[in-house]
């Protein structure tokens, strides 16, 4: 067992976080071995993206413990061969730079350090599972820290213990001063952690939301699988979140307290993040599993793993009485029209968007919109159509929680579930074939019909009004770089794709009149869809001239609402989805 192997022990030292290093002390057990490896993972799992962590690591040494030298190769871009000299332990030394403000890398400067497992810690390569302390030596000023590890027993203050290497890459920790808001649900204990609050950030009201949020997810899965929850609640004007088995990583800004409409945003994220303590954590894809950290995993069901929870990011946070219906439907409304408004929803299907995430989620450019999708979102749309669908195949009496109720009980743990079990189990709960519906809407580019999910919940696509008056429309997506227009995005089957503009093209002139940045969008008023005018770019330093027709822009066509011929019975059904 991994418990009876002796541990790795790190010593984590700050001794000047202004310049943001860590300087890290590793005893290495050899099992007197002639010659052991180290490793650094090169991904960290929910990122699916090789991002190299080795590439911040600097001064790796190796001794014996009266210090003796040892001779160090570096074998792999992310390994590192030791001569062991036959001593049953080695010491390990390297420094860490950290300063990329993001929920999968590590920060450090003079008020805190965020560090991640993935790219902080060597490892014995290839080597069974065995603990991994860490002892953390604080800055003077600093006086917590908190992770979601537990504590060495007996050990001294910020002294943790992971049961094994994916257990320590799973368990961010954070070092400062932050506000601490514990809180309990069915006697476990929840810690919000805010980093960061600068006097904006109303800690007891968002904790007391938090904690709404983990009973409304709790009630539906039915119980709480860990004994510990953390979130860290990094405000620090970033974004973007990350799941771990037993904590979480959000980053935000302290100005999304002040506004409802972000504030909600935050707890969506939360909510999601959350979520996931079920589903990617424990009911994963087999594919993802156990994790291989040097090497791409290659899995097609990242939109169960991230396509339902999505869906059930803002759900959890209406099951917690945290928003409206009409919030909710807006929230969803939103999520429809970003897939049919992308032209790569023609190009790339789901499952293919899930299994090039390596290639394409994470490596966006100007051209991705007209190329792909993203399995957050389309995977949303499709998990509440889904849903919906077993609704209605069952009279209401079964729905996707049902689904993934089931799903947990079967393949959580170790063994994982396939794409054809996944689709079986749903099939199963529907009682009817979901084989064909999957197929269209996971493996081809088909166009998703919404007509059975709006018929059943007595909902339309609010009719959309006619623009008046009419403005010109080229469809091009602009941005300003030093009072200068210029294209960021040309998408597929606008009349600036047609007419030939190009991304970076910087806009002079409509018709040779000189036109600024500020005076863009008031210039278009001036002309009407189908005229025809003369647009002067520059590009590349060189002046071109672009023949053009304007178009009509496409109204708003994907805003939920109720339709007001619903039935008593449509009506009911739509309750029962929301309540």
């Amino acid at each position: 067992m991994a418990e009876s192997r002796a541990p790795l022990r790190y010593t984590l030292r700050f001794p000047a976080p202004h310049t943001h290093y860590v300087e890290v002390e590793a005893t290495v057990p050899t099992g007197q071995k002639p010659v052991v490896e180290l490793a650094m993972a090169v991904w960290t799992p929910g990122s699916y993206l090789v991002r190299e962590y080795a590439r911040h690591v600097e001064g790796v040494t190796a001794s014996t413990p009266d210090g003796q030298g040892l001779r160090l190769d570096k074998s792999r871009k992310n390994r590192w061969r030791i001569a062991t000299n036959d001593a049953p332990d080695i010491t390990v030394t390297y420094r860490v730079y950290c300063r990329e403000m993001s929920v999968r890398t590590n920060w450090i400067d003079a008020g805190f350090a965020l560090l991640n497992g993935a790219p902080t810690f060597l490892t014995l390569a290839d080597d069974a599972p065995r603990p991994h302390d860490i002892q953390l030596v604080l800055p003077a000023s600093w006086h917590t820290s908190i992770t979601g590890l537990p504590a060495v027993p007996g050990g001294a203050p910020h002294h943790y213990r992971a049961a094994d290497f994916d257990t320590l890459v799973d368990s961010p920790i954070l070092a400062g001063n932050p506000a601490i808001y514990p809180f309990e649900v069915d006697g476990i204990p929840h810690y919000l952690v805010n980093e960061g609050e600068g006097g904006m950030w109303d800690g007891p009201r968002a904790a007391q939301d938090v904690a709404k949020l983990v009973r409304a997810h709790r009630d539906m899965w039915g119980s709480l699988p860990y004994t510990k929850y953390v979130f860290f609640n990094m405000i620090t004007e970033s974004g973007g979140g990350l799941e771990h088995k037993n904590s979480t990583v959000l980053m935000t800004s302290r100005w999304h307290a002040r506004v409802r409409k972000d504030y909600l945003a935050w707890l969506g994220l939360a909510s999601h993040e959350f979520f996931h303590v079920w589903n990617v954590k424990r009911l994963r894809p087999v594919e993802l599993g156990p994790f291989d950290y040097e090497n791409e995993v290659y899995t097609k069901n990242l939109w169960t793993a991230e396509g339902i929870t999505s869906y059930y990011t803002d759900l959890g946070v209406r099951r917690a009485n945290l928003c409206t219906d009409d919030e909710l439907l807006e929230r969803l409304s939103s999520m429809i029209e970003r897939l049919q408004t992308t032209p790569g929803r023609l190009v790339h299907p789901l499952e293919m968007a899930s299994y090039d995430a390596w290639i394409k989620f994470y490596r966006t450019d100007e051209n991705s919109a007209n190329t792909t999708i993203s399995y957050y979102t389309k995977g949303a749309v499709v998990a509440f159509l889904l849903d919906v669908k077993i609704q209605s195949a069952t009279a209401g009496t079964k729905r996707l929680d049902d689904v993934m109720r089931l799903a947990y009980t079967y393949y959580a743990g170790e063994q994982g579930f396939t794409r054809e079990e996944f689709r079986a189990l749903a099939s199963s709960v529907a009682g009817i074939d979901l084989r064909p519906w999957f197929i269209s809407v996971l493996e081809t580019t088909e166009e998703l019909d919404y007509t059975e999910a709006l018929d059943w919940l007595g909902l339309r696509f609010r009719p959309a009004p006619s623009p008046t008056p009419e403005k010109a429309w080229l469809g091009l997506i602009t941005r300003t770089d030093h009072n200068r227009l210029l294209v960021s995005q040309v998408h597929r089957h606008t009349p600036g794709w047609q007419d030939g503009f190009n991304v970076d093209d910087e806009m002079l002139a409509i018709d040779d009149y000189r036109v600024l940045p500020v005076q863009w969008e008031a210039r278009l008023t001036q002309y009407q869809p189908g005229d025809h005018a003369t647009i002067l770019v520059a590009r590349r330093e060189r002046l071109v001239r672009l023949a053009v027709t304007f178009g009509t822009e496409p109204p708003r066509r994907w805003i939920l609402e109720s339709d007001p011929g619903a039935t008593t019975a449509q009506r009911t059904h739509c309750t029962t989805w929301l309540a």
